[in-house]
């Protein structure tokens, strides 16, 4: 039977690796982006939202997703933000910048998400190996992804007892497009693929994972 996996954040390099995932192993699957352009042949049915750290607006596009889908088996939270700050030129408003991009994003997506799912439902979040520890530069993306995997933690405690894992992976530096530009001189060899990460996404949101539950799983391994 098809599993119904919600995607958010479907829009980036990671999130349609994903999407791609889920499709090829047959799930039915709805890709939440902030333009809900659709990505022809993915596969996906394509939801747009302004902002999901939004309540309001991250529960009519995870309500229309459920009608869609019918009811949610998993959910992937991507929809995330990243900056290079030092602290000394940081903001208290570029801590809730990425507080709101990182943290209420997840939170909105999964308050809204409980009703339609049942026992045996997966939910996973993207955390960052660069907030444990962190370097400089770092401070409030950091910050942020530590808030996020405190949030999973305690999830996974709360929706044990309803039979939902809550669980998170923990990308190095993913090897995508934007981050050669951004990193011209730095040696990409190192850096995991997109399609890497989301297989491991897809292994978590399966039976296989039935064991795993309130783990953040480095994922940072080059892959040759």
């Amino acid at each position: 039977m098809a599993m119904r996996t919600v995607v958010t954040g479907a829009g980036g390099a990671l999130g349609q690796a994903v999407v791609a995932q889920f499709a090829a192993r047959g799930d039915r699957v709805v890709a939440i982006d902030r333009s809900g352009s659709e990505k022809h042949g993915d596969g996906a049915t394509h939801i747009g939202c302004v902002d999901l750290a939004d309540e309001k607006l991250a529960s009519a596009a995870i309500e229309q997703a459920a009608s869609v889908l019918g009811g949610i088996d998993n959910l992937v939270n991507i929809a995330g933000a990243f900056d290079w700050i030092r602290f000394a030129d940081a903001t208290n408003d570029d801590f809730t910048r990425l507080y709101r991009a990182n943290v209420l994003t997840v939170a909105s997506a999964t308050r809204a998400s409980l009703p339609f799912m049942g026992a045996g439902g997966s939910m996973v979040c993207v955390g960052a190996a660069s907030a444990q520890p962190a370097m400089a530069g770092m401070a409030p993306y950091a910050a942020a992804k530590s808030g996020l995997a405190r949030l999973v933690e305690s999830l996974s405690a709360e929706l044990q007892g309803r039979g939902i894992r809550v669980n998170a992976v923990l990308p190095g530096i993913i090897d995508t497009a934007r981050n050669r530009q951004d990193m011209p001189d730095a040696d990409p060899t190192g850096w995991t693929s997109p399609a890497a990460i989301a297989e491991c996404i897809t292994v978590l949101c399966s039976p296989a994972a039935r064991a795993i539950n309130g783990a953040s799983i480095p994922v940072n391994n080059a892959v040759i």
